[in-house]
């Protein structure tokens, strides 16, 4: 089944393209693999970026919220930067462009996700306090991306480089990988262990 990528707000898209067309923006990233791309460089699959700042044990529907939009800049078949927009008082903003093993992983993740048998909406997770990013398959095809109720049907695919004890591009669903972030993220002593 495809998945069902929602559309970038068209200022945000329209903040890559302008960073894409500046020597400067190009020059000054930290990207050498955008800086020496051969031929035209495209902003492809945005997806939302969400992240998920507080997991409860008692919450079994932890929301996020969304912070961004990430697109994948490609030249030919394959991506080889990324570039991040945020929200600004005056609205959607390039923020920066980036490299590094996160952008295949996130390429190899959608691929594999475009050959499952059911149809989801892709977003990005990020879990800052495990250095995590996921690959958030929702199940609500039609939903606001503005929306960050996770559900626990949906699936998350861990990003490589994963942390340790948990498998990268290994989908799971929301309600067993979230016990097992809730258990890394908890204090000891709230789990009533000495510390």
């Amino acid at each position: 089944m495809p998945l069902h990528v929602p559309p970038a707000p068209a200022p945000a898209h329209r903040s890559v393209l302008t960073a894409l067309g500046s020597p400067t923006a190009v020059r000054e990233a930290r990207t050498p693999a955008l800086q020496s791309a051969q031929g035209p460089l495209s902003p492809e699959l945005p997806l939302p970026v969400h992240v998920l700042d507080h997991i409860s044990p008692d919450d079994p529907a932890p929301c996020t919220r969304l912070t961004g939009w990430r697109f994948l800049i490609r030249t030919g078949e394959r991506a080889v930067a990324a570039a991040e927009t945020v929200l600004t008082p005056d609205g959607w903003a390039f923020s920066h462009f980036f490299e590094g093993p996160y952008v295949p992983s996130t390429e190899r993740a959608l691929r594999h996700a475009e050959t499952m048998r059911t149809s989801y909406q892709p977003r990005l997770l990020s879990v800052p306090e495990l250095y995590m990013l996921t690959l958030w398959l929702h199940g609500d095809t039609d939903a606001d991306v503005t929306g960050g109720t996770l559900g626990p049907t949906d699936l998350l695919v861990p990003l490589a480089p994963a942390p340790p004890g948990i498998t990268a591009h290994r989908p799971h669903r929301a309600a067993d990988l979230l016990p097992v972030l809730t258990l890394r993220l908890t204090p000891a002593s709230l789990l009533g262990t000495p510390a």
